[in-house]
């Protein structure tokens, strides 16, 4: 496993790390993963091997039954390449999970920082006291979200803007980066960084499913990070067309103070598969089988003044908003596993 142990901040003791430099195979890359400059102080892992993974994570006090202690804070750059060979599926399952909550949790602080800052900008105009620097940021967000029109004088803009930056549920995405990529093991995970089988119709730029109808031009994305891949996700499901439903959901929960669920908002992904209501029935069954509604309330392990260094990234152009993508394709495993 590759470790950035220069941005490597843990409470093991040096000599815990030497033993799992020597038995993991640990090295030192000579970059930052490029998409992450502005996270240079961020743990970014490259792992070899799930074992070499999970012992990793023990360095970092990182126990899956003990989510309470809060999540550290790191990235991971791969998926272990051994991960469809470990025999035992708990092992497996762990793995995928804990190596993918970090990075989910930091792109939710993202979405919550542009949130805060619509909600911030809305207030002082609503004051008069709109400062340098608001409109701009406002129009960024617009931009990523697709919006038209504008907030601050069109009441109807207003409403979508908030109904569009906000979070989505670890439980989801876990449940749905597991079942697309199958637990990291497609092609299309391996070799595109895709966890959720995102489309793009820009020729050359994705890779070419098997099976593609003749005709079909669509390729399936490639992502310079399993992060940008999680980000790019989260920001589809809140500006695509096809998840109005579970925008709505979304936001009737938010107005009756009730809890924002995977299991509430998988009601909205109808139309995410060709499967349609089957696809919901699955993921929920994800959801409840591998006890994921407990990392909704997980919290990433920061100091609070690093937690607004870190979150003030936002909008760094860590996803590209410019190319044409989509989520209606249904797994990118159905071209490498017969299941998910």
């Amino acid at each position: 496993m590759i470790v950035n142990t220069s941005i490597v901040s843990c409470r093991a003791s040096l000599l815990t790390l030497v033993l799992i430099l020597l038995c993991t195979s640990l090295a030192v890359p000579s970059h930052a993963a490029s998409s992450l400059m502005d996270f240079e102080e961020i743990p970014s892992i490259r792992p070899e091997t799930t074992n070499g993974l999970q012992a990793f994570f023990q360095t970092l006090d990182y126990d899956w039954a003990e989510l309470e202690g809060g999540v550290p804070l790191l990235i991971l750059e791969n998926i272990p390449y051994d991960i469809d060979q470990i025999a035992s599926i708990k092992t497996k399952k762990r793995a995928f999970f804990m190596g993918l909550l970090p990075m989910v949790l930091l792109a939710n602080l993202e979405i919550k920082k542009e949130r805060a800052d619509v909600q911030l900008i809305l207030s002082r105009h609503r004051a008069g006291q709109l400062q340098d620097g608001d409109l701009e940021r406002l129009e960024k967000i617009l931009k990523r979200y697709g919006l038209r029109g504008h907030p601050l004088t069109d009441h109807r803009t207003r409403t979508r803007v908030l109904r569009r930056v906000d979070t989505i549920p670890p439980s989801l995405v876990l449940a749905q980066a597991a079942n697309e990529s199958a637990w990291g093991s497609s092609r299309f995970a391996r070799l595109g960084n895709n966890l959720f089988g995102e489309w793009t119709y820009k020729p050359g730029t994705g890779l070419v499913p098997a099976g593609r109808p003749a005709g079909a031009t669509y390729e399936v994305r490639k992502f310079s990070s399993l992060y940008q891949s999680i980000r790019s996700y989260m920001n589809n499901l809140n500006r695509n067309g096809a998840y109005r439903k579970l925008r709505e959901i979304r936001k009737i929960l938010r107005d009756s103070n009730q809890p924002v669920t995977g299991m509430s908002l998988a009601q909205g992904l109808a139309k995410y598969s060709q499967r349609g209501n089957a696809y919901i029935v699955e993921i929920q069954a994800m959801i409840r089988q591998n006890r994921l509604m407990r990392v909704n309330s997980a919290s990433l392990r920061l100091p609070k003044a690093e937690t607004r260094k870190i979150i003030s990234t936002a909008g760094s152009g860590l996803f590209s908003s410019r190319s044409r993508i989509c989520l209606l394709y249904t797994s990118d495993a159905a071209d490498d596993v017969s299941t998910v």
